[in-house]
């Protein structure tokens, strides 16, 4: 038996060797470092207008959702924020679930099938790729944004239905997908168009409605959506956004709807309240743009390769894993804190720093990473 972790022990070491052994790192509630690299896109994982809301939640439906959905998992506070959830991104029918992982996993899995071809961007985020694993449908991967490419897929294709998977925003360069041409493709061929929508929730498109609903095809019954509610939203959890008749199987077939506990209260009151005020304050997502602008300009400044933002995402493409590594703590020393993507997050030859835009950064802050990024970069 002493020699049964020998194997763990050597992958292990391996990914020591190489640069990309990961650790998770506890932060502190309240913290001086100017915080790049996560998620909070709209600023309002503090704001009180969303925290009571996610007390006043808890206190009124308890911690805990109790079961699953179809148990005694679905709350009051569930149906609501799948109204507006659907309402606010332009569409009929939305279906809450404990994140945008297992929504993900949802609705790919209940929509695929061996009569299905799915056709998936390269660059799609590890849930499309886990979920498109988890099909019995053959699947064709195609290059990064290649209209033409998703086009001869479904041309080629030997089934007689097919899914097209995509993220809105991709989640390390930040580009957005050219989702009206591939809804016109998909729609050419008979085939259904799943989007993603993780980054472009809150920053991408009039009032933060996202990829979608900026492309106009916001609506179509031949489109869902997937969203999350832990980026510019400020909580936890997904959904699945579309036609009823999309959510009406899920229910009945989605494996992490059916058999996952439902999502907590204090999410869904954090969620809801998040909504209110970004449809109350509609500028917050060009301020989240605006910021991204001026990020990639300072990264551009200092001859680093990057890209232009179209949502929050700027990285600071460095291409080796340990210089990327040391960047990354080298900026935590001096006061900021940027994410750090290496494979097989990103290819070989990729690994970047990558900085998330807020809409509540100041020029103060900007000036800040100006300061520490030449400082670590030049």
């Amino acid at each position: 038996m002493s020699g049964a972790l020998d194997r763990v022990r050597e992958l292990l070491a391996a990914r020591e060797a190489a640069g990309l052994r990961r650790f998770p790192k506890a932060r502190p509630a309240h913290e001086t470092v100017l915080d790049l690299a996560g998620n909070d896109y709209l600023g309002l994982t503090h704001d009180r207008r969303v925290t009571s809301a996610a007390g006043e939640a808890a206190r009124t439906w308890g911690a805990g959702a109790t079961g699953s959905r179809l148990v005694t998992g679905t709350i009051e506070l569930h149906l609501e924020l799948e109204q507006r959830l659907a309402s606010f991104m332009g569409s009929s029918s939305a279906l809450v679930f404990g994140s945008g992982y297992a929504a993900n996993l949802a609705v790919v899995t209940a929509l695929a099938g061996p009569d299905v071809t799915v056709v998936a961007d390269a660059s799609n985020h590890a849930s499309l790729i886990d979920a498109c694993r988890l099909t019995r449908s053959p699947v064709e991967v195609v290059p990064h944004r290649d209209v033409a490419a998703i086009g001869r897929a479904l041309t080629g294709r030997e089934t007689e239905h097919a899914l097209v998977v995509t993220d809105s925003v991709f989640s390390v360069d930040g580009d957005l997908a050219p989702l009206a041409a591939l809804h016109a493709a998909s729609r050419a061929h008979g085939a259904l168009l799943i989007v993603d929508e993780a980054h472009a929730l809150g920053v991408v498109g009039d009032g933060g409605r996202g990829g979608v609903h900026a492309a106009g095809i916001a609506g179509e019954p031949d489109v869902v959506q997937t969203v999350t509610l832990s980026k510019s939203l400020a909580a936890q959890g997904g959904a699945v956004i579309g036609d009823p008749a999309v959510t009406d199987l899920l229910i009945s077939t989605a494996r992490t709807f059916i058999f996952d506990t439902g999502l907590a209260p204090a999410s869904a009151g954090a969620a809801l309240a998040a909504l209110d005020i970004l449809i109350a304050e509609p500028d917050l997502p060009f301020a989240v743009r605006s910021n991204a602008d001026a990020l990639a300009a300072i990264v551009a400044g200092l001859g680093v390769e990057t890209v232009k933002p179209d949502a929050a995402v700027v990285p600071a493409i460095l291409g080796d894993p340990l210089r990327a590594v040391a960047a990354a703590a080298a900026c935590l020393e001096l006061g900021v804190r940027v994410g750090c993507f290496r494979p097989p997050s990103v290819p070989e030859g990729r690994s970047c720093l990558r900085l998330t835009s807020r809409a509540d950064l100041r020029t103060a802050d900007l000036e800040q990473v100006q300061s520490v990024l030449t400082t670590v970069l030049l």
